[in-house]
């Protein structure tokens, strides 16, 4: 039986380069959501594979970081090449709730609890190659680098290892991308409300962790902020900084180094 009111996948026989869809009716969202999948080709009978969640950023949806980075086929030729093992990656959407949700709880849905247990769950009911057994990863970029350092962190029993590009570290960033004060998405606990706060309740318990952003990048000061407040806090992390801006073509280059990182933590 079916965690969820409605769910529904997409037809392989008009799937192309190994990106299937799935759409999820879940009280989380109070309504649908969508998630872009890549499955290995070959993988039919594989079993428990890795899974790496991949969120957007603002103004995204479920197929920015196939059709916009081409992720999947730079993950084709990785596998192709004996540089990751098979491995499934799952491009939600954040809800869609006006220029971005935070991937928090407001405004009476829940999209954090929409990625970090409706996702899962999604491709467990309807993917074979996934199971309780499989490990989770998580990254993303802008927007979601901020939900996938959260997340990853708060949820540290689910992913094994969190990854991020050009990162959001704090709502108080969020006006640089929408027209939304931040005190649209404030939280009842503070802590949610930043990278560091999360870090710091969940310190005890912080998987492997990576981050970078470009050196031309609008949100490159608080990303060595927050490198500067994880190594005085002593919690080991990787932080890197490339050329480049808040771009297409900076993500597209650099989410290799996301699941080269994932695929060396299993």
């Amino acid at each position: 039986m079916s965690a969820f009111r409605t769910i529904e996948i997409s037809n392989p026989k008009y799937e192309r380069d190994n990106l299937r869809f799935i759409t999820v009716g879940t009280e989380n969202l109070a309504g649908r959501g969508d998630i872009c999948v890549f499955v290995p080709p070959g993988s039919t009978d594989l079993r428990n594979l890795p899974v790496v969640i991949l969120l957007h950023g603002v103004y995204g949806s479920a197929w920015s970081w196939a059709h916009c980075s081409g992720v999947h086929l730079q993950a084709m030729e990785m596998i192709h090449k004996g540089m990751l093992p098979n491995m499934i990656i799952a491009m939600p959407s954040d809800g869609l709730w006006g220029d971005g949700s935070a991937y928090l709880p407001h405004h009476g849905h829940d999209f954090e609890n929409w990625i970090a247990t409706d996702v899962p769950q999604a491709l467990q009911e309807v993917l074979p190659q996934v199971s309780a057994q499989s490990v989770f990863f998580i990254s993303g970029l802008s927007m979601g680098g901020f939900g996938a350092l959260r997340i990853g962190i708060k949820y540290h029993s689910l992913f094994k290892a969190v990854s991020a590009h050009s990162a959001i570290t704090g709502l108080e960033q969020m006006p640089f991308f929408t027209t939304r004060a931040p005190s649209a998405y404030q939280q009842a606990d503070s802590a949610d409300e930043s990278v560091l706060a999360t870090l710091l309740k969940n310190k005890a318990n912080v998987p492997p962790l990576r981050f970078d952003c470009g050196n031309q990048d609008l949100l490159v000061r608080h990303n060595r902020t927050l490198h500067e407040q994880l190594k005085s806090q002593g919690i080991t992390h990787q932080y890197e900084e490339f050329e480049g801006g808040h771009e297409w073509p900076y993500w597209e280059k650099h989410i290799s180094r996301s699941l080269l990182f994932f695929a060396g933590h299993l």
